[in-house]
């Protein structure tokens, strides 16, 4: 992929980026998926994408990739416009599957797409989104060394998400022993958003050609800014009414999340194992909302 010109930077989005390389490869699997009407091809997958890709996001990932690039001493004028949008392509597809996994019924004010197109059709296009990546990575005119370095932080990050999605999805607060919710809640964070921003940081310098030992810190850099999101995220859906639905979900399923980690290690035995039979009572179809309040 040749950089795009730097007069389209306002203009390029995961959306159009989408319309211009979907099976545009030179390759005999490309050109043979070509021969398929764009209308069934429509249906198949890039309905979906379109409505989740065009949806609002804070591009919050593609910033950090942008200041990685910097700190890493690259010139931004020089970024290539690409990149930025790897990461968020990669976010996009875990939000959908984390969608899935959660039964969640919306986001980023809409349906959530399984809900819109299927749980098959949601799911295959939430996994295309942890490929599609690997490819647009391949393309951008990196030295063979940056390349390389960046393909392997990319394997390893989305391996160590998925290690951190497992503990999410299988561990719940009340079976932890109150010392142990604390080491819970930060690798989970560690290995999710932490490990998804130390790779946004990353990728930036890496690109930028970068000295390892520079990419190394400012990946911790990228990584515990992640950390803080998600404790600033955990907390503000309970303290925002706006974001109240994030919180009653995380209640329902007994995540544990930064609000159980600072709860654990401010209460005694006592006060903490009360708000646990209250979250055991949610859990099991009561009313959360003295919960929230407490």
């Amino acid at each position: 992929m040749t950089a795009l010109p730097r007069d389209s930077a306002q203009e390029l989005t995961l959306s159009n980026l989408l319309e211009q390389c979907f099976l545009a490869d030179a390759d005999a699997d490309a050109q043979l998926a070509r021969s398929v009407p764009r209308a069934i091809w429509n249906e198949a997958l890039l309905a979906p994408l379109r409505d989740f890709l065009a949806r609002p996001s804070k591009n919050f990932r593609a910033g950090l990739v942008q200041l990685g690039y910097r700190l890493g001493g690259g010139a931004e004028a020089e970024m290539p416009l690409e990149l930025p949008l790897i990461i968020e392509c990669l976010h996009a597809g875990s939000l959908i599957i984390d969608d899935i996994e959660d039964a969640s019924g919306e986001r980023r004010g809409a349906p959530a797409l399984h809900c819109s197109y299927g749980l098959p059709r949601a799911l295959n296009a939430g996994n295309w989104l942890y490929f599609w990546p690997q490819v647009l990575l391949g393309r951008l005119q990196l030295s063979a060394e940056s390349r390389l370095a960046a393909h392997e932080r990319l394997s390893l990050c989305l391996l160590r998400c998925h290690e951190g999605q497992a503990l999410d999805l299988q561990v719940r607060v009340d079976q932890l022993q109150q010392r142990e919710v604390m080491q819970v809640a930060l690798t989970i964070t560690r290995l999710k958003t932490g490990g998804l921003l130390g790779l946004a940081a990353a990728l930036g310098a890496l690109a930028a050609d970068a000295p390892a030992e520079h990419v190394a810190a400012i990946a911790v850099l990228g990584r515990e800014l992640g950390v803080g999101l998600q404790m600033l995220d955990d907390l503000s859906g309970v303290l925002n009414s706006a974001r109240r639905h994030k919180a009653l979900e995380d209640l329902r399923h007994g995540r544990v999340t930064w609000l159980w980690a600072l709860l654990s290690q401010e209460l005694d035995r006592s006060a903490y194992d009360a708000l646990l039979r209250e979250l055991r009572t949610t859990m099991e179809g009561g009313s959360s909302d003295a919960l929230i309040e407490r």
